[in-house]
């Protein structure tokens, strides 16, 4: 039997920058064989904290659309073998989490 293809290799730096312009919807990084639980983690708490901006700028009255992108991330990250220490998030609206955080379930 043929190896199974090995996927395109990820730009980790440009997910950690822009998870969306890497990965087409929250729930793509999970089936990623070449990423580990963590960066597929520390992807989506990027995520999680952009969608979490844009939530907040809708609040403060900018345009724009209430969407579920959120919750996808959210959804996602649950099924994750990591957990968030949520002791470390930030001070502000999008409650950004450093790397420290994510730690193995």
């Amino acid at each position: 039997m043929p190896d199974a293809p090995k996927p395109p290799p990820v730009d980790l730096q440009q997910a950690a920058l822009d998870p969306g312009s890497v990965f087409d919807s929250p729930e793509s990084p999970l089936s990623h064989v070449g990423l580990s639980a963590r960066q597929k983690a520390e992807i989506l708490r990027r995520w999680q904290y952009d969608a979490a901006e844009i939530g907040v700028a809708i609040e403060e009255g900018m345009p724009g659309g209430e969407n579920n992108l959120l919750q996808r991330i959210l959804f996602a990250l649950e099924k994750l073998p990591v957990e968030v220490d949520l002791e470390q998030v930030g001070p502000t609206k999008q409650h950004g989490v450093p790397k420290s955080a994510v730690r193995p379930k």
